[in-house]
């Protein structure tokens, strides 16, 4: 039998090159696009097919899928849409600008891939599209409001796709991760220098006291942070289960909020949040 076969988004570290690396091992073949070219070089040497693929590039996108279903013979088993970035900052210090270049990547970028992708599954009569979302995509956190509000805006388009495709073969999952051990809030950083002046901002105090640290300070991992690897497990059962749940709650702190997010009242969760 053919190897099943998936393309995943954002492979040059983290969950990404984890789940690459775990899905070829159980016998799929991998397409592990990379934002940048020398990434997916590197990948290329480790083994892999790399398309690079950069959600903010609409041409990258097509043309990786392109060399995608060259290989494959024009079909494709299952996507996992994985390459996001954080802005962070209070949301009164955040340009207009940073907000819509973070969902040109983090949401519209997703919804190029998968619209692109959807043809070629209904065609083939069968696939599955995962999503990797966030806790910050159903609560909301101090400092994170660009990132969570492209992940709310996922979860809402990704939850109408998933009830669109009931009539079809294609299953729709999202995976809602919280504390990963990646370089993500590394990668922050630079995002963080280039829109937020926060020494400027009526807030300054709060970002010494606070976000600053979070984001220069080696303060080892957090509290209930588990490896990339947590997240692969939850995306292997997404992709073999006959009937694959439509969310996949990876971390501890994704499952308490989940279940606070029902019982509590807003200004309750809202006192809860802002603890941060």
């Amino acid at each position: 039998m053919a190897r099943p076969t998936i393309l995943i988004t954002g492979c040059s570290s983290g969950i990404g090159l984890d789940a690459a690396h775990s899905l070829r091992r159980a016998g799929w073949r991998v397409f592990a696009s990379c934002r940048r070219q020398e990434d997916c070089d590197r990948l290329r040497v480790q083994g892999f097919d790399s398309p690079r693929i950069d959600y903010a590039d609409r041409d990258s996108i097509h043309s990786g899928l392109a060399q995608v279903l060259a290989e494959t013979g024009g079909t494709l088993d299952a996507l996992f849409n994985n390459g996001a970035f954080a802005s962070p900052g209070a949301v009164e210090d955040l340009p207009t600008d940073a907000l819509r270049e973070i969902f040109e990547t983090n949401f519209f970028g997703w919804h190029e891939l998968t619209r692109a992708v959807i043809p070629v599954m209904r065609a083939q009569g069968h696939g599955r599209i995962v999503q990797c979302s966030s806790v910050l995509g159903f609560v909301s956190l101090p400092w994170r409001g660009a990132y969570s509000s492209t992940k709310f805006a996922l979860e809402a388009l990704t939850d109408t796709l998933r009830i669109e495709m009931r009539d079809t073969p294609i299953h729709v999952v999202l995976i809602e991760p919280g504390p990963i051990t990646t370089k993500f809030r590394e990668n922050a950083i630079p995002q963080f220098e280039r829109w937020v002046d926060w020494q400027n901002s009526p807030r300054r105090a709060q970002y010494e006291g606070s976000l600053l640290k979070r984001l220069y300070e080696n303060r080892g991992k957090d509290r209930f942070e588990l490896p990339p690897s947590a997240v692969t497990d939850k995306l292997l059962h997404a992709l073999t289960a006959r009937r694959p749940r439509p969310r996949y709650y990876v971390t501890t702190p994704t499952y308490l909020m989940a279940a606070l997010r029902r019982i509590l009242p807003t200004r309750a969760l809202d006192w809860i949040s802002a603890r941060g």
